[in-house]
């Protein structure tokens, strides 16, 4: 007997119970299935049966479809309700894709060249290279968010194109005023610290200065063989130098090779404020050990350098880190807001986000404390020679080949 001869609630039950033979084919497909179910329902009027013919009918329906109750449940009321059983493919609509492959690798190679800063600090420059640049090729960056930024950043196109480096620590020593210094807002007041690169075989490694304006962040790195006043000496004196304004006071440590009398003749000289940190006042130098880990530290990283290579590693600092980290690397500013207790509370407010030398120049009356020499149409031209990717591209290929003559060189020496 073929499945299409049952015709009665009987054959039906005779079928389920195993007393009836019946020869039938499975359907290859749903659309197929949904067919021979509602072949199956219009044939016994499925709607004007009472409840127990209702129950056989469903249950020869599982039998030979081999459904759950539930499915077919939703089937036969998609047939009480409108006559036919239909399947309902349903589309996913996906959301469109705004960021490219192409603009995360160009998020990778602007991260590359400027040695993964912050979110808000890689926006900026996405920002800058549009708006100031004109490189339109960060027409979209520009506009992304600081959150999404880093999810790209964990894109599997990210990672294949980038890989990162790490921190510092600080010491302790006497002479100068111990106090924390008061800028007032202006420029001039400066942090400064010492950042070693190593020891190896009981050979000391290079000392990098490192020294800070408190208001602009203005920054420059000096790199010395040793912290003895021979080699400190000079280097502090072209320290103060290069920073375009006027030093009106000098901050550091605890540390001996600050806290001497001939760093503090030539303060004096100068007629320049020195100030040391407090005790248990961790926060009096901390600009300034930030600035160690951000961006020493991420160009030099931890490995020893010998002693022998301060002089090129110097001539780098000047000639090319210099210009990059001050017109080129955008840094947070604080604002500080006091709260209704009278406290007061810093906050760092991405629209306050600038250049240090963008910084310089929105102070109010900021050309009074440019040096005699210095004015702000030099200080464009050195801002505005290069964009923030040249800078950083440069900053890159120097670093490069200042590491290759060190390693080349030391193996030869080895």
């Amino acid at each position: 007997m073929n499945i299409n001869d049952l015709k009665t609630i009987e054959q039906l039950e005779q079928f389920l119970t195993g007393t009836q033979s019946i020869a039938f084919l499975v359907a290859s497909n749903k659309k197929e299935i949904y067919r021979d179910i509602q072949r199956t329902l219009v044939k016994f009027r499925y709607p004007s049966l009472n409840k127990a013919s209702k129950g056989v009918v469903v249950c020869f329906l599982i039998k030979i479809t081999d459904y759950s109750r539930q499915q077919l449940t939703r089937l036969i009321k998609q047939y009480c309700d409108t006559g036919i059983i239909e399947r309902q493919q349903r589309i996913y609509q996906g959301f469109e894709r705004l960021y490219t492959a192409e603009d995360i690798r160009l998020l990778a190679a602007l991260d590359e060249r400027h040695n993964t800063l912050s979110g808000p600090a890689t926006k900026k420059l996405c920002e800058r290279a549009l708006t100031i640049f004109k490189q339109t090729q960060y027409q979209r960056l520009a506009g992304i968010s600081v959150a999404h930024l880093y999810n790209l950043r964990k894109s599997k196109c990210y990672l294949r194109q980038r890989y990162t480096f790490e921190k510092t620590r600080p010491k302790v020593a006497l002479i100068g005023i111990r106090k924390k210094p008061r800028a007032n807002g202006e420029p001039g007041f400066i942090r400064i610290d010492t950042v070693h690169q190593g020891d190896q075989d009981k050979q000391k490694g290079v000392y990098h200065i490192n020294a800070v304006d408190e208001v602009t962040q203005f920054e420059v790195v000096c790199t010395v063989e040793k912290i003895s006043e021979q080699y400190l000496m000079p280097v502090i004196e072209q320290l103060l130098d290069c920073f375009p304004f006027v030093i009106q006071g000098f901050h550091s440590d605890n540390g001996s090779e600050y806290i001497n009398y001939k760093v503090a003749a030539l303060l004096e000289k100068l007629l320049i404020e020195f100030t040391k940190s407090r005790s248990r006042q961790s926060n009096d130098n901390a600009l300034v050990e930030s600035k160690n880990g951000s961006v020493i530290r991420k160009l030099f990283g931890y490995a020893h350098i010998p002693q022998r290579w301060a002089s090129l590693i110097n001539e780098f600092n000047h000639k090319t880190l210099f210009p990059y980290i001050n017109y080129h690397r955008p840094c947070f500013f604080p604002k500080t807001i006091t709260d209704s207790k009278g406290k007061d509370k810093k906050t760092y407010p991405y629209e306050a986000m600038m250049t240090p030398y963008d910084k310089l120049k929105s102070i109010d009356n900021a050309i009074k404390y440019l040096k005699t020499d210095i004015t702000f149409e030099i200080l464009d031209k050195v801002a505005l020679n290069q964009t923030d990717d040249q800078a950083a591209e440069q900053l890159q290929k120097e670093r490069s080949k200042l590491f290759k003559t060190i390693n080349e060189r030391d193996l030869k020496s080895g």
